[in-house]
């Protein structure tokens, strides 16, 4: 009837005959294919699962937990990182896909390319208490970030080496600044401070670098600058020249080619260098020797996919030249961890606060031996509150910070923020040493 309003069909589209302007087809046979590949996408990780196979932690990064009902839509789209990320076999999808690019392409496929992890930089550091992510540039991509450098024969690097001297979150001034206030409150409460820099592996073993590689100019020309100021401005304990004198002794570099930490001769170095900053001179008796060989996990293959080991030489350290007191390293610093042996000839009798990263906790199973009361805290611990911190300043004759290059270059130290400073300030002017 002219006039009268055309009714929709009472039946689905695809229904309809094919004739029919209204007709649009199902696509079948592509969409059944689709609803079954995102089922197994979705189901294969919680039947694997379910029979015993368990996800890795490759890339840094904490895996994905499933998403809550209750996030609404965010439900849906934190789905696909979930599933992702409980791919049990990702890590052999990834090395897959790097030995089909070097069987066709001869090279390697480019996992080291875009900015690193979100959760942040090598194991064993934790993430400052401000939110700042050490590993992390203050802008990503802006030099065309690299995870991890490449450099001749096998060498790996940390891209974060160069990336944190091109775009500090913080101009390195004002982090020495925050060092020397710290260092004022420290000084003023009767205790003793020592600041000590562990250096990058990219600043002692520079040989194997690759000609050219992002940030190559801006790090080299910051290099020189970076460490006058550290010595002559922070007073940090330079440990380069008896790395360097180590390296001359062992015939090798300090450094592992396939991780960002030294092997335990540098551990050595520096557990001698914090001791003789404390007292000149009492590591004079100290004798140690090589004991035997033994293997970790390399911290940088897995940036790319891949596994590695590196192999460290276990040493003695005798402090009086007699009694071994080397013991076995911690795996977490981020709790106290709290070191007490009788004294002996040739170790330090205070209570010493060791505050540092990942370079104390590779270190950790030499520097007890240096001590009689020693505590060594992660000063990014996230485990416990400030207040335990400022608790553990007090309970200390003497309080050494340690910081990785990389990280005190780029601003990225929770020591130097102004929630920590201030309260140490106020902590220690309130415990002065009797």
């Amino acid at each position: 009837m002219v006039g009268e309003r055309q009714k929709l069909p009472t039946v689905h589209e695809a229904w309809l005959p094919r004739e029919h302007a209204l007709h649009r087809p199902r696509h079948g046979g592509r969409q059944l294919t689709a609803l079954i590949s995102a089922l197994l996408f979705f189901v294969t990780p919680t039947m694997l699962w379910v029979f015993g196979v368990r996800p890795a932690e490759i890339e840094n990064h904490r895996l994905a937990g499933f998403p809550s009902l209750a996030s609404g839509w965010a439900f849906f789209t934190g789905l696909p990182t979930w599933a992702t990320d409980q791919l049990s076999f990702r890590s052999g999808a990834i090395q897959a896909a790097d030995g089909i690019s070097r069987g066709l392409f001869g090279e390697s496929a480019p996992l080291d390319q875009g900015p690193p992890p979100a959760a942040g930089p090598i194991p064993g550091q934790s993430p400052p208490k401000d939110g700042t992510v050490p590993g992390q540039p203050s802008q990503p991509g802006a030099a065309g970030y690299q995870r991890v450098v490449q450099g001749s024969d096998g060498w790996l690097y940390f891209g974060f080496d160069a990336d944190a001297k091109c775009h500090p979150t913080r101009p390195l001034t004002e982090t020495i600044n925050k060092v020397n206030e710290l260092r004022k409150a420290v000084e003023s409460s009767g205790r003793k401070f020592v600041f000590v820099v562990a250096p990058d592996k990219s600043t002692m073993v520079p040989q194997f670098l690759p000609s050219s590689y992002p940030g190559k100019e801006c790090a080299q020309a910051a290099e020189g600058p970076t460490w006058t100021g550290l010595v002559g401005q922070a007073r940090s304990v330079d440990l380069r020249p008896e790395l360097t004198a180590s390296e001359r002794r062992i015939g090798r570099p300090v450094y592992s080619s396939n991780d960002t930490h030294w092997r335990d001769e540098g551990s050595l170095v520096m557990t001698r260098g914090i001791a003789d900053a404390i007292e000149p001179g009492v590591t004079r008796t100290w004798v140690s020797a090589p004991l035997k060989q033994y293997d970790l996990t390399a911290d940088l293959p897995p940036l790319l996919g891949k596994q590695g080991v590196k192999t460290n030489t276990a040493y003695s350290l005798k402090p009086d030249g007699f009694v071994d007191r080397a013991g076995v390293a911690t795996n977490d610093i981020d709790v106290p961890d709290i070191r007490r042996a009788s004294p002996l000839v040739g170790t330090v009798d205070k209570r010493v606060l060791l505050l540092g990263d990942s370079f104390t906790k590779a270190a950790s199973g030499y520097l007890p031996a240096a001590f009689t009361n020693l505590t060594m805290l992660a000063h990014s611990s996230n485990k416990i509150g400030l207040d335990a911190t400022m608790n553990a300043l007090v309970n200390s004759d003497v309080v050494v910070l340690e910081a990785v290059e990389r990280n005190v270059s780029a601003g990225v130290v929770d020591f130097a923020s102004d929630q920590f400073i201030q309260a140490a300030q106020a902590k220690l002017a309130a415990n002065p040493l009797r």
